[in-house]
């Protein structure tokens, strides 16, 4: 991984938490709760993104219906919903924020 890159996404992901009053405590807390809600999805992406079906569908989802692909694509099997998926490492050559001034002012 490219430490620069690295270094950038720490700096903006501290800049978001700071703005929006995260703490890395509710940070932990949120994130055990979600692995636990991963065995009620029953949608699931590619890249590991689940979805239960409750509340506003998320955006992998809706850009992939837009792109003409049907939500059954998606669905679970029950016996696939209690599954854990495999872990995916992050992809640094497809970075969203390589580039950007964020990231060339080192989150400054």
């Amino acid at each position: 991984m490219d430490e620069r890159k690295r270094d950038s996404m720490i700096a903006y992901l501290r800049h978001r938490m700071e703005e929006f009053g995260i703490t890395p405590d509710t940070l932990a807390t949120a994130l055990a709760s979600d692995e636990s809600e991963k065995t009620k999805a029953r949608y699931r992406a590619v890249t590991g993104e689940t979805w239960s079906g409750e509340g506003e569908m998320p955006q992998w989802l809706r850009q992939a219906i837009s792109a003409g692909q049907s939500i059954e694509h998606f669905a679970l099997s029950p016996k696939a919903a209690e599954a854990t998926p495999a872990k995916r490492g992050v992809d640094w050559e497809k970075d969203p924020f390589a580039g950007s001034p964020l990231a060339r002012s080192g989150g400054r």
